[in-house]
């Protein structure tokens, strides 16, 4: 008997069935991704999300879904990946947005996702690892009796032909998935009248990854298994797509180019930034990414002088006033970002996340103060923020503090539960929601609002949906 053989063998009677389960010998892992496992990796950017959404939301109303119900979440990691967990989210990482040649490549990988979750894919995919896991665990459960019985070699036979079986069948059944997410995509697309072909140029950088081990895969290569078959098909119907000429257009490229150099402007180091788009560079991405890298470089004149630039070409553009009342701020003149924030906020009123940004800076302007002009003005854009969207927990966490300086101990408390809540640290929501329960009056929308944080806080049933 190897010596692996006998290690295994003793820890299998130590741990009996259940040991199995942990050891992972034969279990396929179909994971319900939470959005609160990704907390500290995911961006909160109003540009890029806006642009994603306008990329997003006809695509779900061609595949019958509501824009509203699907959460969308950018995640800060620079692999080429794209996924759907936890039911209606969707994630989409940083680096598949920068290796997208096109905004029609990034589309169609969306249009992809979006196939998963009109088609409940997850879902169904839970139901078909429960069917399989029935075999798996009789088969681990007879090689664990030839095992202790001392017969470890056949015993280990029968556990890993198990194993083997739940994996054929369950890459079969995400093989089909994954063709039929191909086909929706493509009738998303024509729905809209756009071209497949940026879905099919996408997965043709994937061809020769199949035969990678696992660890040398993109991620999306692993979780979306691509086969000849399955891209013929691909490749056909995109072939007979009347929209199949259809190109992007320019107006569509600057803005993706304009989001792609943002991003490598706050992700990237900044002498990779200066190479990217050196001085010389004048197209208007270039100005953006070097002004986003002078800024965390604390170079704030030169980053300045370049988000200026493109202020005078593109006046009504909100997210270069944003940047300039970022690189303000944290120059500590606050006083002067409060005023290029609110002129962010008269350009789009509608974006919640520039709304929290001018609350910030006008709770700065007074860190001392009481209830001011300015707390007023910043309590009024905060509220507006988390009305549409509760899931930020910053927005809160400024909410708090205005209420508190307006000396209403109850708002304050229900906002540090929103806050808590937020971020799913149930204990300390429960905590403050019964101090503002216990403040509030009672039947008042605020005190229902925390009596509401109590009950979901009670069995997690609690969901946040992000507008």
């Amino acid at each position: 008997m190897t010596k692996f053989v006998q290690d295994f063998t003793q820890e299998l009677k130590a741990r009996g069935l259940a040991g199995l389960a942990a050891l992972g010998i034969f279990l396929i892992a179909v994971t319900a991704f939470a959005p609160e496992a990704f907390a500290q990796r995911t961006i909160r950017d109003a540009e890029i999300e806006e642009l994603l959404r306008e990329y997003a939301n006809p695509l779900y109303v061609a595949a019958g879904l509501n824009p509203q119900s699907i959460n969308m979440y950018v995640v800060n990691d620079p692999t080429l990946n794209a996924f759907v967990a936890g039911g209606q989210n969707m994630f989409i990482h940083t680096g598949l947005i920068l290796a997208s040649d096109t905004p029609n490549e990034l589309i169609g990988v969306m249009a992809h996702e979006s196939g998963h979750i009109a088609g409940g894919h997850l879902a169904r995919m839970g139901e078909v690892a429960d069917g399989i896991a029935v075999p798996a665990y009789i088969g681990a459960a007879i090689g664990l009796g030839l095992m202790i019985a001392g017969m470890p070699e056949a015993g280990m036979a029968v556990m890993m032909g198990g194993q083997t079986y739940a994996q054929g069948e369950f890459l079969a059944y995400s093989r089909v998935q994954e063709s039929a997410a191909d086909q929706a995509a493509m009738t998303y697309l024509e729905g809209t009248q756009q071209s497949g072909v940026g879905l099919l140029a996408f997965f043709d950088r994937f061809r020769d990854q199949e035969a990678m081990l696992g660890v040398n895969q993109d991620p999306f290569v692993r979780s979306h298994p691509l086969n000849p078959e399955r891209i013929a098909l691909l490749e056909r119907r995109v072939g007979a797509s009347e929209y199949r000429d259809m190109v992007d257009s320019d107006e569509s490229v600057h803005r993706f180019q304009m989001v792609q150099a943002k991003i490598r402007g706050f992700l990237e180091r900044t002498d990779i930034v200066m190479r990217r788009y050196p001085p010389s560079d004048t197209s208007l991405p270039a100005h953006y990414a070097r002004s986003v890298a002078y800024f965390r470089d604390g170079r704030s004149e030169a980053a300045l002088e370049q988000i200026d630039y493109l202020i005078a070409i593109e006046p009504n553009n909100p997210y270069f006033r944003e940047l300039r009342g970022q690189i303000l701020f944290e120059s500590g003149r606050i006083a002067e970002s409060v005023e290029v924030h609110r002129e962010a906020v008269a350009i789009r009123p509608d974006i919640s996340l520039l709304r929290i940004n001018l609350g910030q800076a006008l709770l700065a302007m007074e860190e001392d103060g009481g209830d001011t002009p300015a707390n007023q003005e910043a309590i009024q854009n905060l509220q507006y923020a988390v009305a549409w969207d509760n899931t930020s927990s910053f927005a809160w966490y400024q909410l708090a503090i205005a209420y508190g300086r307006t000396g209403d101990e109850g708002r304050a408390d229900l906002a540090v539960a929103e806050q808590y809540y937020a971020v799913r640290d149930t204990a300390r929501a429960r905590e403050f929601a019964i101090r503002a329960r216990d403040k509030l009056e009672e039947n008042s929308v605020r005190w229902n609002r925390a009596m509401d944080i109590l009950y979901l806080t009670e069995d997690g049933r609690g969901r946040r949906t992000r507008r």
